[in-house]
């Protein structure tokens, strides 16, 4: 079969490599339709997530249908629909237990990460029967691409995290899929106001169709004093660091105010700084999280009844036989105007 292969920091290249067999009883192999790729993915040809060896098949999100089943799967058989998520979990250890599936003892994330992912025409799901979601027959594939990864990331780890309520002021530093998946899963909360801040004016004027109350972009403006103005000087109740520099989570940290919280949702690949120096009476939490997809049966819910539509975060779409196609485009997002990419298989 053919896969996009990680062969070391900024290298990679689409290969020939062996369909994969079941391994446990609780195994599914299937056969990948739709998949696309994540800042998380760029983050790993970075070099910055060691842990990600040379001769991974990348990937972690996707859609597809179930090829084969180990004799322990009972959910799912043979011809099925299913939406992949890009965390697997056993459902039974101690940190399943408590929600926290990112920390599954046999999984988390370990799709494109620790075993071969969902960039390539077949891919092995363990713990099937608690790692995947049936498809509905009435909603559209593409769309659900978007549920893998990106939307209960940016809401279960913005959102949620970042204690978004009513009423509530929000800044979204980052306009990328994830931080616009903030956006549009914090409406939920009806906060007051959702400022996006970021230095892509394209992916700033999506973020005001998406339903952004103010965008500031930082290339023309001082975000810092751009958010003491729109807040009355106290600063944003909730801070999402959507992007995963230095520079951005010390925005964060400038533009808090008392008593609020930074969400950090970003993957930092180096060391950012924290200062209690100027924080340290301010009341403010700092959260951090590795998505569980506790919220994606809910997600599914509210894209089936159209209250959510994630297909609007699709710019580009590719086969696999040009996956690194699709690569370079979306690396250079500034210049293709890149959101999410499809790569159909």
């Amino acid at each position: 079969m053919k896969a996009l292969v990680y062969h070391g920091p900024g290298i990679k290249s689409l290969d020939e490599r062996p369909k994969p067999a079941l391994a446990a009883a609780t195994d599914a192999i299937v056969r990948v339709t739709r998949t696309t790729i994540c800042g998380t993915d760029l983050h790993i040809l970075k070099g910055d997530v060691p842990t990600c060896e040379p001769g991974r098949v990348l990937g972690h999100e996707g859609v597809g249908v179930v090829e084969d089943v180990g004799a322990a799967v009972s959910t799912f058989k043979p011809g099925d629909r299913v939406l992949i998520s890009c965390i697997s979990s056993c459902g039974k250890c101690e940190a399943c237990r408590r929600g926290m599936y990112s920390h599954c003892a046999t999984g988390g994330w370990i799709l494109g990460h620790k075993i071969d992912g969902t960039q390539a025409e077949y891919v092995r799901i363990p713990h099937a029967d608690t790692s995947l979601y049936p498809i509905p027959a009435d909603v559209e594939e593409e769309a659900l691409v978007m549920l893998s990864d990106i939307l209960p990331t940016g809401f279960e780890c913005g959102v949620l995290n970042g204690r978004v309520q009513p009423g509530s002021t929000v800044a979204i530093v980052g306009a990328g899929p994830v931080g616009l998946a903030a956006l549009l899963t914090a409406q939920f909360y009806a906060p007051a106001q959702i400022v996006m801040i970021d230095r892509d004016a394209h992916r700033l004027e999506i973020a005001r169709t998406f339903g952004a109350s103010a965008c500031i972009d930082i290339a023309r403006t001082e975000a810092v004093a751009e958010i003491m103005r729109l807040t009355d000087g106290a600063g944003v109740d909730c801070a999402v660091e959507a992007v995963g520099v230095p520079a951005t989570f010390e925005l964060c940290q400038q533009i808090v105010a008392a008593g609020g919280t930074i969400a950090n949702v970003g993957v930092h690949g180096v060391k950012a700084d924290l200062h209690l120096e100027s924080l340290w009476d301010r009341n403010i939490s700092i959260t951090t999280r590795l998505v569980d997809t506790v919220s994606t049966p809910m997600l599914l819910k509210t894209v089936r009844a159209g209250r959510l539509q994630p297909k609007q975060l699709i710019t580009h779409r590719f086969t696999l036989a040009r996956a690194l196609d699709a690569y370079d485009t979306f690396g250079r997002a500034a210049e293709t105007n890149a959101l999410k990419v499809i790569i159909e298989i």
